[in-house]
Order: structure tokens, then C-alpha cells, then sequence
């Protein structure tokens, strides 16, 4: 759980540098790392970058105009 803590600030901390990367791109990368962490039920979803939703944002993309949304479960 540390470790997955730690992922998420790390990748909140890059998010700046992230941000004009396509989203499928910048999604493919974290659930790659989520996984490493051994993480196997989660789910991350791209949404507009207004949107109200459940769960951590982990990434921004395409410009900030949507962001990646990671559940656990």
C-alpha cells in the first residue's frame, strides 16, 4: 500500500511534464506501474478535466483537458 501511495504522489508530482501527452498513452503508463506494484483489481478511467467523479486523480492529459481517474477494487 506504501508503494501505491508513493506511485500516486510520484506521479501527481510529473503531472506538469505528463500533461500534453495523449491520454490512452499516459493511461497505458500508469496502469503499467500500478501493476508492477502488484495491484490487480483497479480501475482508471479518462474523464473531462471538469468532471466530479469518485476516486484519485492520478494524471492529466491532452493539455489538461481531461485527467485520469484511478480507483482500487
Amino acid at each position: 500500500m506504501k508503494r501505491l501511495a508513493m506511485l500516486i504522489m510520484l506521479t501527481l508530482a510529473a503531472a506538469p511534464a505528463m500533461a500534453m501527452k495523449p491520454c490512452e498513452e499516459l493511461k497505458a503508463e500508469i496502469a503499467a506501474k500500478i501493476e508492477v506494484n502488484g495491484v490487480k483489481t483497479y480501475t482508471l478511467e479518462i474523464v473531462p478535466i471538469d468532471a466530479t467523479v469518485d476516486g484519485k486523480v492520478v494524471g492529466t492529459c491532452d493539455g489538461h483537458t481531461k485527467k485520469i481517474v484511478y480507483r482500487r477494487g
